[in-house]
Parts: C-alpha cells; sequence; structure tokens
C-alpha cells in the first residue's frame, strides 16, 4: 500500500505547490480597536480581484493551510522566510485564477463529476498524480490495487493532516482537469486556412540574396536636426505605451556599517592567545574544535600543496608531528592555532566499484539494511559482483558495467562513500550508507600512497562587540538627530563626506543590494512622502539591516502607468532626433536615385559601397554585419528582382536594396502546413488563454501593506 512518505516523496514533483510564508503571524490588534466596520474592512483588505475584496484573514488562512501541506510534502518543521515568500505568492496566484476562471468555466459548464473524478483516481484514465504516487518502481506499471488499498484505509488509517493531504491532491487534480477543459474547448475552436498555409510556406520556402546600400544614422550630427517641442509632444502622444513605467520609490541612503574595533581584535587575540594552552593538551582534538572553535572540525586529509603555504611548510618541510601546535597566526579577519590530528600514508585515487539499495520510506531500512549484509556475505565468498549489481543496484548507471566506476580523486563522491572506498584495503567490501541509500562498497585497486595530514584548526573570528554596535549606533543616532529633513541630510553628506548610494525600490522587493532583510524599509518608503526621510513603523529613521545602520531619504516617486512627459523628455527626444535623421537620409537618398537604375551608380552618388546579404527569408529579424533589421527584411522580401527599391528606413539607417536572385523551395505539403500552424496556436493557447482573462479584470495587489 502506498504510505503518505512515498505521496509526499513523489507527488512533490507533480503537484504545483511553490512555497514561502511569513514566520510571524500578523497583529491586527490595533485594527480592530477603531473605525466602523467598513473602515475596518478596508484596512484589512490585502487585494482586489474583478471586484471581489480579498480580507488579510481569509487570505492568511489559505496560506497557512498550504504552508502546512508544504511542510508535510518536505517533512520540515519550519519554513524559511525565502519559502513563506514563495508561498504566500502561490496562495496569491490560485486565488486569482479561482475567482477570474470560477464564472468562466461555470458560463461554459465546465466541471468534473464524481464519476470523472473517480476515474481519474482509481479507474482507467488515471491522473498523472496517481500514476507518479502509485507506480511500481521495478516494473514501471501502476498498482491499481494499491490505490484501492490507500483509499479504504483512508478513513480510519491516517490523521487528519494526513487526510487533509489526500483531500489537497483531490483538488489540484480537479482544478488541473477543469484548465485542461477549457484549455482544449479554446485549441479546438483554433483553425488554420489553406490560404494560411499556402501563405507561410511561401514565405518559408522564399529566401532572397540582395545588394544594398546603408546610410547610418551616425553619418548626420545632432546639430543637422532641428526639433521643436511641439515635435516632442506629438511624438509622446503617439508612442505612449513605449513609456509605460512600473510603481518604484527611488532612494539615497547612506550606511554605518558595524566593523570590529581595535578592541575587538585586541580580545580576539587575547582569547586565542589564552586557550593555547588547552589546545596542546586536549586529548580529543575532534571535540575540542567542536567545543571551541568557531568553525567546526574538518576531517578533509590534505597533502602539502593543498594547505595553506605556512601550514604546509610546517607539517611538510619542519616535520610536525602528531598533536603538534602552530600558532597562533592572523588569516582573514580570523585568530588560528592549527594542530595535527593525524599523519597516514593515504592514496590520492582508488578504483572501487558499488551496489546501491534505494531506501524510499523508513520502513524498508531494516530489510535494505539485511540485503546488504547479506549481498556483502555473498560478495566475500566469492559471489559475483557484476551481476549482483546488474540484478540489485539502483544505479542503473554503474549497473550496466558492473556497478564499476572506474578511477576517483578525493572530493568526487559523497563523504561516507569515500571514506568507505579510500580505507578499504584493496578487495575488501564494506557497506555504509549515504543519502541515496546504502552501498556495498569493494575498492579494487588503491594509487600511490603519499603522506597525507589531518588539521585540527582552531579559529576565532573576529566580530563586532557589544560596545561595537553601541558606539556605531550613536554614530548613526548622532547623524539622524542632526539631520531630519532632505536638504540637511544632503548637507551634512557632502561636509562629511560620506559614501551617498542611490536605489530603486518596487514594492514589494524583499532586500536592497548588499543588504540583507531590508523588508522594512522598502516598505517604510513607500509609507514617506517624495522628499523627506523615511521613518520606520517605530517611528526611527535608523534601519538596523544586517550589519549596517541605515539612514535614507526618499527621492521620486513613481506610479505605475504612462510616465509624465517631462520624466521621459530626454528619451523622446533622442527618439525624435533619430527619426528627424532618417528623414534626412531618406531624402538624400532619394535624390541619389533620380535618373538611376543601377545600384552601383547609386552607391558612388553617395560616396558608399554596395554591400551583399544571402539568404535572407521574411522571417529572419537581423541583416549579417548590420543588425536588427526586421521592416527593411520584410520590405526586401517583398521586392521584384533587378528593381532598385525606394529608400526604406530601418533602425540603423536608410537603406537602399536590390534583390539580385530569389530561391524558392520545393515544400508544397500545405496540409501539414496547416496542422504545425493549428499546433502552434494551440500551444499558444496553453500558455494565453488563462492569461487573457486576467488581463481583461482588474486586479489590485496591497499584499505589500501586509508583508
Amino acid at each position: 500500500m502506498a504510505t503518505l512518505q512515498k505521496i509526499r516523496t513523489k507527488a512533490g514533483l507533480l503537484v504545483s505547490i511553490v512555497i514561502g510564508l511569513s514566520l510571524a503571524a500578523f497583529i491586527l490588534g490595533d485594527m480592530f480597536k477603531s473605525g466602523n466596520s467598513l473602515f475596518q474592512r478596508n484596512r484589512l483588505e490585502i487585494g482586489e480581484i474583478d471586484g471581489e475584496s480579498i480580507q488579510y484573514p481569509d487570505f492568511q488562512k489559505q496560506m497557512e493551510e498550504l504552508a502546512e501541506i508544504y511542510k508535510m510534502n518536505t517533512q520540515q518543521s519550519q519554513l524559511d522566510e525565502n519559502t513563506w515568500v514563495q508561498v504566500r505568492q502561490q496562495t496569491w496566484e490560485t486565488l486569482v485564477r479561482n475567482i477570474v476562471m470560477g464564472d468562466v468555466y461555470k458560463d461554459l459548464g465546465i466541471e468534473v463529476s464524481s464519476d470523472e473524478l473517480f476515474d481519474m483516481i482509481q479507474g482507467t484514465n488515471l491522473h498523472p498524480i496517481i500514476q507518479q504516487i502509485f507506480r511500481n518502481p521495478n516494473t514501471g506499471q501502476v498498482d491499481r490495487s494499491a490505490v484501492v488499498r490507500f483509499l479504504k484505509n483512508l478513513d480510519t488509517g491516517v490523521n487528519q493532516e494526513q487526510r487533509q493531504y489526500w483531500l489537497y491532491l483531490e483538488k489540484q487534480i480537479v482544478e488541473d482537469r477543469k484548465q485542461s477543459k477549457y484549455v482544449n474547448m479554446v485549441g479546438k475552436g483554433l483553425y488554420a486556412t489553406s490560404q494560411e498555409a499556402k501563405d507561410a510556406l511561401e514565405a518559408k520556402n522564399k529566401q532572397v540574396n540582395f545588394d544594398y546600400v546603408m546610410l547610418p544614422l551616425s553619418s548626420v550630427s545632432d546639430s543637422q536636426v532641428v526639433v521643436t517641442d511641439n515635435d516632442l509632444k506629438n511624438y509622446y502622444t503617439v508612442h505612449q505605451d513605449d513609456y509605460k513605467q512600473d510603481k518604484l520609490r527611488k532612494i539615497e541612503y547612506i550606511t554605518f556599517p558595524v566593523k570590529p574595533s581595535s578592541a575587538d581584535f585586541k580580545h580576539a587575540e587575547e582569547w586565542i592567545n589564552d586557550i593555547k594552552s588547552d589546545f596542546e593538551k586536549a586529548t580529543d582534538n575532534v571535540q575540542f574544535i567542536n567545543t571551541n572553535s568557531d568553525v567546526k572540525f574538518d576531517d578533509t586529509w590534505y597533502k602539502k600543496e593543498t594547505l595553506p603555504e605556512n601550514i604546509g611548510t610546517w607539517v611538510y618541510d619542519e616535520d610536525a608531528k602528531v598533536n603538534d601546535v602552530f600558532g597562533p597566526y592572523f588569516e582573514n579577519d580570523t585568530y588560528k592555532l592549527a594542530k595535527v590530528n593525524a599523519i597516514e600514508m593515504l592514496p590520492d585515487s582508488v578504483e572501487a566499484r558499488h551496489i546501491l539499495l534505494q531506501i524510499n520510506s523508513q520502513a524498508e531500512l531494516a530489510a535494505k539494511q539485511k540485503l546488504a549484509d547479506s549481498l556483502k556475505t555473498v560478495i566475500e565468498k566469492g559471489g559475483d559482483f557484476a551481476a549482483l549489481a546488474r540484478q540489485f543496484s539502483a544505479d542503473k548507471g554503474s549497473a550496466m558495467q558492473g556497478g564499476e566506476l572506474g578511477w576517483f580523486n578525493r572530493g568526487q563522491m559523497v563523504k561516507p562513500f569515500e571514506e568507505a572506498a579510500f580505507n578499504n584495503n584493496k578487495n575488501e567490501v564494506s557497506v555504509v550508507a549515504s543519502q541515496f541509500g546504502i552501498h556495498i562498497i569493494q575498492t579494487l585497486d588503491r594509487g600511490k600512497l603519499t603522506k597525507q595530514v589531518q588539521v585540527a584548526f582552531l579559529t576565532r573570528n573576529v566580530v563586532p562587540s557589544t560596545q561595537t554596535y553601541q558606539d556605531t549606533y550613536a554614530e548613526a543616532s548622532k547623524f539622524a538627530g542632526e539631520n531630519t529633513t532632505k536638504k540637511q541630510f544632503d548637507e551634512a553628506i557632502t561636509a562629511q563626506k560620506l559614501n551617498k548610494r542611490v536605489a530603486s525600490l518596487h514594492e514589494n522587493d524583499r532586500q536592497l543590494a548588499g543588504l540583507k532583510n531590508s523588508r522594512n524599509l522598502v516598505r517604510a518608503a513607500y509609507d514617506t512622502e517624495e522628499g523627506n526621510i523615511i521613518i520606520s513603523q517605530e517611528g526611527s529613521s535608523i534601519f538596523e539591516l544586517d550589519d549596517n545602520f541605515v539612514i535614507a531619504a526618499l527621492t521620486k516617486v513613481t506610479e505605475e502607468g504612462i510616465a509624465p512627459f517631462e520624466d521621459v523628455k530626454t528619451r523622446v527626444e533622442l527618439s525624435v532626433i533619430k527619426e528627424k535623421k532618417k528623414e534626412v537620409l531618406k531624402e538624400k537618398a532619394a535624390k541619389a536615385l533620380e535618373g538611376k537604375t543601377n545600384l552601383e551608380d547609386v552607391a558612388t552618388a553617395l560616396d558608399l559601397t554596395v554591400k551583399n546579404a544571402s539568404n535572407i527569408h521574411f522571417e529572419s529579424f537581423q541583416i549579417p554585419g548590420v543588425g536588427l533589421e526586421p521592416y527593411v527584411i520584410g520590405t526586401v522580401t517583398s521586392l521584384e528582382p533587378d528593381k532598385i527599391s525606394k529608400p526604406i528606413p530601418g533602425n540603423n539607417g536608410v537603406f537602399v536594396a536590390m534583390v539580385i536572385s530569389v530561391n524558392e523551395g520545393t515544400n508544397q505539403d500545405t496540409e501539414s502546413e496547416k496542422m504545425q500552424l493549428a499546433q502552434s496556436m494551440k500551444m499558444r493557447a496553453n500558455s494565453q488563454a488563462i492569461e487573457a482573462h486576467k488581463n481583461a479584470v482588474e486586479i489590485v495587489d496591497k499584499r505589500a501593506k501586509f508583508y
């Protein structure tokens, strides 16, 4: 019978659970203390989807339910912040999809009956989720009897959480089927005509070789064109969609980094000196390191060239012995002591083979361990390792080679496997567990033995003390207290020669570059008026972000929509200048074309050279050596051969072209082309149909106010 562990392991690949969620519950007390119910409702609104208000408590409940499903799926008891963020996003996307598509499905009569659900779960048309969960790994076939046994056991043999998990899977199956029905329905309504197929074939078949001259935009200086304010405003009006902008807040900020003081370095140095005698006397180096060092014991075996130069010289050139101590010495903001823990003659590489027994559940562990011990005994008595590997090993890649892994060096295998392979004598067999399962390992040969050492490094990181934090905060506090306006902020930065930084913040950004845990600053920026110092929800202008105290000012507020003309005037001017230059070049080309029937003569008149482009078809997007020129290509591929074109404006200049030859393909299979076009449209329907419904309704996302 399928276990819930197996469901959690295998369903995770197919069930679209995306992860994340806020670890702390949002405190709503003050929201309930004042105002009437409508006011409270507005304050608790986390979003609006197609006119339907989404309230914070409802959203939070759904989010927490999804988080619990994820915890069961991954066997985690806690989720980190990144995971909470992803779960929150998945909850929102699910809400949007259900609300937007709910009425669509209802109007179209799209539903999943109980008989249909039965068929997908235990009938003849099993859903992929069910197939994945109940597929026998040895035969590759779905064990239908296991499905039935599991469902019979669902009411009595599992707890409430497990039952909720299964109901969640059923809901996912139903929603997936509804979506599939809708997308298929849309796809059935898409059709490619014979004329469309014929036109598409002609475009694909036709390739042209053409000569051209190009008048580059760079040949016209900015001073040669006159741009008026009316030109700019007219262009802006016509091309407003080119100037859409996101909701942004631009800030300027300074940081007061908390760095170790000279006293902190002195204290760390004193600590390492004081502990040296205890380290020298220690009889269990591993325990001593793990108890006292800022970095846990590393059991790596080192050759001279893989050690730091000073330690390598001490161990190998000065012939250090086991339990000898070197230091203290300073390296990378840490004080260290090094003690030789072990010296051995070890191989650099080994040749080995293995049999991997995979463990799919805790219940299998004892049986697989017993099987591993049995296989070890058989091999030690002369059994055929290669045959056993082909029969039992879950590592199919090596199993086909009789379990052979060839030669490998240290660091290429997982640690337990490596230790067993390198510690074995030649032909010795050992059994070891790793995250992949249980391995039966036989070391076939060992490389040349060389002197290698284990070194116990006792590390004391130099970190800021409490006093250092207090001193740095006092410095930041002094600056914040003396500079409470944007003008004072700027003047003080200049006077004190501080490093001012800038950043643009989207409403849902979690952090600034280089500053961890900066969500509070982002949220506060969106609650601040332009031109003011940013104040936190706690009423302070000092934000503690990682090991920095940050003070910031909001310099610009940008709302979503079309950017105001003045904000994009410079960009508009560049575009208008480019268009004006094209007009100048088109005029110049038109004059050169007068009375000419030969492209060489046109080139001579323009003091340019004729160039060639080969095998260009309608779907090409660039001219070799020139760049992206879709309009020019579209125009040229429609020209008749041996006729000079009119001036053609492009991205990089103005062109005059002449087709010199046309290569027509032979593909005339319009039916096949119709099928390909229809298939392409259906694929687009899969990705665009539901998105079209989302874009057709108003969706207001206010989550940034709460998280």
